[in-house]
């Protein structure tokens, strides 16, 4: 249940969605599995797998969690199954299967082999602060946390959401942050980062579970480097690496958090107790990211 990649957006301060109303509406558009001849599904899933229960709700803060299934079959299997019917029926008729038969030939071989299809399973779970403005998807891209917003969106009809976004551009303040050594707040520099050149053609620069020195650093940064990742741990609690994108990675919850967790839910349930610390957690990190990074943008 710990998150360990965050896609960070922006709630309008107008959004006043109640826990039932919302688990009312994801009622309607709930998971259901691939039909026979589907290759995906998705829908809404009780996010700690309790039935009925779409929406988690602990002190204001919302748990949802969005299920996909995906068939697996891969268009070069349907093409080699439908390459040996048209040899087939090359034989019976005495020529060639032309275009439109083709198609049909692999239409009716797709259709065929879709019902015995692998299928693969995800879950992708969203963050809901009501009170901070914040709504965070566990997704490790772009993709995936659009996936989870159109499907919210197209849940309750409106979702006024926007990206955060800060008045420091995230790859100028990590490059000012290792020329410096050192960055504002509770956060401190840990051992990998990448800069690169501007530009696709330009080069890169990669340091995994190396000291970064500031001497050795400001060397590129003075070629016109800039930073594009950069390792941090904030409060001595959670360690990830942040993006120019302002996408946050490799989250780890380090264990000091993880043995309050297990405190907290010693004799109870485990699940409220991740979740209350996380919730409170994740608030504090993206508030002091924010603020590090030059507050908000309007």
């Amino acid at each position: 249940m710990w998150f360990r990649n965050l896609q960070v957006f922006r709630l309008a301060s107008g959004w006043s969605a109640t826990p039932e109303g919302l688990a009312e509406s994801l009622a309607r558009t709930g998971f259901k599995p691939c039909s026979a001849l589907q290759r995906q599904a998705q829908g809404w899933v009780p996010p700690r797998g309790n039935p009925g229960e779409l929406v988690y709700v602990q002190a204001q803060q919302m748990m949802l969690a969005l299920g996909v299934e995906q068939k697996i079959l891969p268009v070069s299997v349907i093409r080699q199954y439908a390459q040996e019917r048209a040899r087939e029926l090359e034989e019976v008729q005495g020529y060639k299967p032309g275009r439109a038969q083709q198609r049909e030939i692999f239409d009716a071989v797709e259709a065929e082999l879709l019902p015995r299809a692998f299928v693969k399973r995800r879950l992708t779970y969203v963050w809901i602060d009501p009170v901070g403005g914040w709504l965070v998807v566990d997704a490790a891209s772009s993709g995936k946390a659009d996936e989870v917003i159109e499907q919210l969106k197209e849940t309750l009809g409106e979702l006024p959401l926007t990206l955060l976004k800060t008045l420091q551009a995230p790859g100028t303040a990590m490059t000012t942050w290792l020329s410096l050594g050192e960055v504002p707040g509770s956060f401190t520099i840990d051992q990998d980062c990448e800069l690169r050149s501007p530009g696709d053609a330009g080069g890169s620069v990669r340091y995994t579970r190396h000291p970064l020195e500031a001497a050795e650093l400001n060397q590129h940064i003075g070629r016109g480097k800039v930073a594009g990742k950069l390792a941090l741990t904030w409060n001595d609690r959670i360690s990830f690496v942040l993006t120019e994108q302002l996408q946050i990675k490799r989250l780890a919850f380090l264990d000091v958090l993880k043995e309050q967790a297990e405190q907290a839910g010693e004799g109870g349930d485990m699940f409220e107790a991740d979740f209350a610390i996380m919730a409170g957690e994740l608030r504090g990190l993206l508030n002091s990211l924010t603020e590090a990074l030059g507050g908000e943008a309007e």
